[in-house]
């Protein structure tokens, strides 16, 4: 048995998700003619309390959408260092939307608007100026952590004093809705613009959304086009996206029991804080263990257990819809032999 905890990205169609894929009722959506599509983007529009949405192929494609939406060629966005927009979109946001990038140190959840509110630049002779405030909902690099609710209201006072558009790479914000029980109408309502991620805890096999209102959204689809995105009979995807927002959201919970179960299991090693453990990122810090992340990630893959090496001293488990309570059993049995 091999036990995939790399990321919720390699999680397949359920039996009954490939069934709905196969019904769907598709048309043309470069066209805006697919009424699969349409719901889908419906459905998700009114999730977050915006007027729109519009279906994207990828996560990235998602974001870079939204960010060129929000932030005009050459101005400026605001986000943390470790963000997925600035570290792991191949520099994207240069490079197709003109867009200068300005960072602020990492902390994950431990978000400090003030801090960010300084480093806003208007509009003057020879600084770039700032547009938009990127965050991460749930935070990637930060181990699936939550920004809490009263952190993102104050930024969004911060954006509104200044002028500037927020957006949310929400990517696992499902994750967080069930962490902290806070309705994604709430979220919604901060942010601008959105990207939300049908393709990792919710297990459909391919898309993304962008959120905004119905005037970003009109543009939002010439942006996609322009980039490469305009797709045809994509029904047959966007019915697998809309299953997941149907049956996976409140099976997350079950994720989240079991990260926390691994979490537990592996702290008397000394290689992970079980009470940052809130979703279903597991960040392992090898420091000060003797077994180093490659050598942990060897010895694991021979044993049948595949984890993230995200550096040299650091490794990252992701719990997810293909990992039932004997996946985690048995990863449990091989980490604790291999970390002894």
């Amino acid at each position: 048995m091999i036990v995939d905890l790399r990321s919720d990205t390699v999680t397949k169609p359920t039996p009954a998700m490939r069934e709905a894929m196969a019904a769907a009722e598709v048309g043309d959506d470069v066209y805006a003619e697919d009424p699969t599509v349409n719901a889908l983007q419906a459905e998700v529009a009114a999730l977050f309390g915006h007027e729109a949405a519009l279906f994207a192929p990828t996560g990235s494609m998602a974001n870079q959408i939204a960010i060129q939406l929000v932030v005009p060629r050459a101005d400026e966005l605001l986000c943390d260092a470790d963000a997925h927009v600035v570290n792991y979109e191949v520099g994207a946001a240069a490079a197709i939307g003109g867009v200068s990038t300005r960072t602020w140190p990492a902390r994950g959840a431990d978000l400090d608007p003030d801090e960010i509110a300084a480093m806003i630049r208007p509009d003057g002779y020879h600084a770039v100026t700032t547009r938009a405030i990127a965050v991460e909902q749930t935070h990637n690099r930060a181990g699936g952590a939550v920004l809490p609710l009263a952190t993102l209201e104050r930024l969004r006072s911060v954006a509104d004093d200044a002028g500037l558009a927020l957006h949310c790479d929400g990517a696992r914000i499902w994750h967080a809705h069930v962490a902290d029980g806070v309705p994604l109408a709430t979220y919604g309502r901060l942010f601008d613009t959105l990207s939300v991620c049908l393709s990792k805890g919710l297990g459909a096999p391919v898309g993304s959304l962008v959120v905004g209102s119905a005037e970003k959204i009109e543009k939002a689809r010439w942006i996609r086009k322009r980039m490469g995105g305009g797709m045809r009979q994509v029904g047959v995807l966007a019915a697998a996206g809309q299953y997941a927002l149907r049956h996976h959201i409140a099976r997350l919970a079950d994720d989240h029991a079991r990260a926390a179960r691994l979490a537990s299991a592996l702290a008397p090693f000394g290689v992970v804080d079980v009470e940052a453990v809130r979703t279903n990122l597991v960040p392992l810090d090898l420091t000060k263990s003797p077994v180093d992340a490659l050598a942990l990630g060897a010895a694991a893959r021979d044993a049948g257990v595949l984890v993230s090496v995200m550096g040299p001293h650091s490794a990252r488990l992701v719990t997810h819809l293909d990992v039932d309570d004997a996946g985690i059993d048995r990863a449990i049995e091989v980490l604790t032999r291999v970390l002894s």
